[in-house]
């Protein structure tokens, strides 16, 4: 196999890894504490976070695939700290680093959106904004969290 292939083989791969890791992360949650938390009136219902996140993953991982060649650093930063922000918030609750986990996500996905809309890769753009909306609304939650409690 060459390099592109095992490249575009290798990030979706990797993104459902990742989702799977970062679901782990439930197990081993305390959920008093966090249903203990204060809350920002525009939190979701918990059961939206499972509609969601599914469908976000495989648009990146389609988009991680049409484009491994142009993204596969970044991508793979990006999707170490997906996975990451889950066990930072949840288990470890550590909404301060969990929040400081998005913030460098967001930065690299801009990256991301940035290196894809150089290549004119008009639809790969369409499918990807809404994994960087839902990723700055959930900065957005996770600061709310932080300031309200």
């Amino acid at each position: 196999m060459n390099n592109t292939l095992v490249k575009k083989l290798s990030l979706p791969l990797i993104t459902f890894l990742i989702a799977w890791i970062g679901g782990l992360s439930t197990i081993y949650s305390d959920w008093t504490w966090y249903e203990s938390l204060n809350k920002p009136f525009f939190n979701p219902p918990n059961y939206l976070f499972g509609i969601v996140w599914p469908i976000l993953y495989v648009l990146m991982a389609v988009v991680s695939f049409l484009h491994a060649q142009n993204i596969f650093k970044l991508y793979l930063m990006q999707i170490m700290l997906n996975g990451l922000w889950s066990w930072l918030f949840f288990v470890f609750q550590s909404t301060a680093f969990a929040f400081l986990d998005i913030v460098l996500l967001i930065f690299l996905n801009i990256l991301i959106l940035k290196k894809l809309r150089e290549n004119q890769a008009w639809i790969s753009v369409f499918l990807y904004v809404p994994y960087v909306l839902w990723i700055c609304f959930a900065s957005v939650l996770n600061l709310s969290i932080i300031i309200l409690n």
